[in-house]
């Protein structure tokens, strides 16, 4: 895994502010996409879990489009032969990770979903190991045994019944999904790339994974409708397009090849803890508001420790210094 590009002081600080900027919006899609899943089952109680977050996702990403070629009609014009395809690939493993995750925050706690997301901080340094053939030392081991250590209490793993749920094992691996789309972002071909124009590939890839899923799903055709026929659930939608898609992910984009992977994983660590704060207002707070029923989480010794294992395992592995490129 390569040190991050040189830049200036300067820059390099801008770019970890906005990267945090970012990862905080991520943070608040959580308790949002949960909430709405539940006003949707409200208005459509035959619609399964499969049907409504991918209907979401497709919904999501469609409007973050828009939005983007509202600002800029001319985005899509002129896109290079790698623009093309490092926006396609990234809608591909992205739109992956993204239903996988939202299935799955539908069989358990925002902040739990959001804690497991980050296994990609150590899938990271593994993948860099076995595909450079480099031993791994003693802080990965250590960090790779923090890492499963505090899974397995946040997922609430029996390790005599060895079974973890359906939700924890759809987050972990879109986890490993997300692991490759932090690697696209890395690849040096691509950073010549124009962000914008990527990040709206990368949003019509989104739709285009998500929406078979959901015409296959759907309970009926007319449902696609149904569960839209609420100012809350638009307002839930509009939230997430704006804010955790559009704002989010184009942070990620046009700032993540301003650090390595490494340092990116570790700044995207914020996002759990930020959706482990929202979990414990924000859902009363959208209660009060669509009279659907979604509790505040409370703050656990579980909680504290699992996502403090994982924490600690990731700052364990920014410590190692960087090794001299060849």
């Amino acid at each position: 895994m390569t040190a991050y590009p040189s830049s200036s002081a300067a820059l390099h600080r801008r770019a970890v502010l906005w990267l945090s900027a970012g990862t905080a919006a991520w943070g608040l899609s959580f308790p949002l996409q949960k909430m709405l899943t539940l006003l949707q089952q409200e208005l459509v109680p035959a619609a399964g879990t499969w049907f409504l977050t991918s209907w979401i996702i497709c919904l999501r990403s469609l409007l973050a489009t828009a939005i983007l070629l509202l600002w800029k009609p001319s985005l899509l014009r002129g896109m290079t032969r790698d623009e093309v395809r490092q926006g396609l690939l990234l809608g591909m493993v992205g739109g992956l990770g993204l239903t996988l995750q939202a299935d799955g925050l539908a069989y358990t706690s925002a902040s739990t979903s959001a804690f497991l997301t980050q296994a990609y901080c150590v899938i990271l340094p593994l993948w860099h190991g076995f595909s450079r053939r480099l031993p791994p030392d003693w802080r990965l081991l250590t960090s790779t045994a923090l890492v499963l250590w505090g899974i397995s209490l946040l997922a609430g793993f029996d390790w005599r019944r060895m079974h973890m749920g359906r939700g924890e094992w759809e987050t972990l691996a879109a986890a490993l999904a997300f692991t490759f789309q932090i690697i696209l972002l890395e690849r040096p071909r691509y950073r010549a790339n124009r962000p914008l124009p990527v990040t709206a590939l990368m949003f019509l890839g989104f739709a285009g994974w998500s929406a078979p899923v959901a015409l296959i799903a759907a309970p009926e055709f007319a449902d696609l409708w149904r569960v839209l026929a609420s100012a809350a659930a638009w307002a839930h939608l509009g939230l997430l397009a704006l804010v955790c898609t559009v704002f989010g992910y184009g942070v990620m984009n046009l700032w993540q090849p301003k650090v390595s992977a490494t340092e990116a994983g570790l700044i995207y660590c914020i996002e759990p803890v930020c959706a482990a704060i929202y979990a414990l207002f924000l859902p009363g707070l959208l209660s009060h508001w669509t009279g659907v029923s979604y509790s505040n989480e409370t703050l656990t010794a579980t909680l504290i420790t699992g996502g403090l294992l994982i924490t600690a395992a990731n700052v364990l592995l920014q410590l190692k210094p960087s090794s001299p490129q060849p």
